[in-house]
């Protein structure tokens, strides 16, 4: 298994600020991540405290999102510390801790689009709208009307990406 005697392996994308990311130098806050780098943000501080309270050596392992619930099945890693929505198909096959954080959804977009002013999903008929691959936010896209609903893509960088240069209209995060 992955319980390594004294470590505490916590499977986290290291690609979702300001909750996990990846940087490349060390200071007070980070912990290398098993692959190179350093991670940070609030899933990376509530790792530590875990690990502190059993007494264990934290160590990161970066992981794409698809990842994360096989690695923790496959002993691969100890955890997964994300932002992992509880859903009904997910706890079939792994349990899941009291939430730290709860969000509500939004639609991401650019300051000065068209959408930058809806306050409603249904102000979004016509919008090109995608979310992450293999998320529950890549479903609720089907509540909007008249969407025109993309091909989800595989990380939040990659969402960016596609904001910023006008493929896409919006993202779900």
């Amino acid at each position: 298994g992955a319980e390594t005697k004294g470590v505490f392996r916590v499977g986290m994308e290291c690609n979702y600020a300001p909750f996990n990311w990846t940087q490349t130098s060390a200071n007070d806050r980070t912990v290398p991540i098993t692959s190179g780098g350093y991670a940070d943000g609030y899933d990376v501080q509530i790792a530590k405290l875990i690990a502190d309270g059993l007494g264990k050596k934290l160590e990161i392992v970066k992981i794409e999102w698809d990842g994360l619930i096989p690695a923790v099945n496959a002993e691969k890693i100890d955890a997964v510390i994300a932002g992992m929505s509880p859903t009904e198909e997910r706890k079939i096959s792994v349990d899941f801790s009291d939430p730290y954080y709860e969000s509500d959804l939004v639609i991401v977009v650019k300051a000065d689009s068209e959408y930058a002013k809806a306050t409603s999903i249904q102000d979004f008929k016509g919008a090109k709208i995608t979310a992450q691959l293999n998320t529950f936010h890549y479903t609720v896209i089907d509540q909007i009307e008249g969407v025109k609903k993309q091909t989800a893509m595989e990380s939040f960088p990659a969402m960016i990406v596609a904001l910023s240069s006008g493929k896409i209209d919006g993202y779900i995060s």
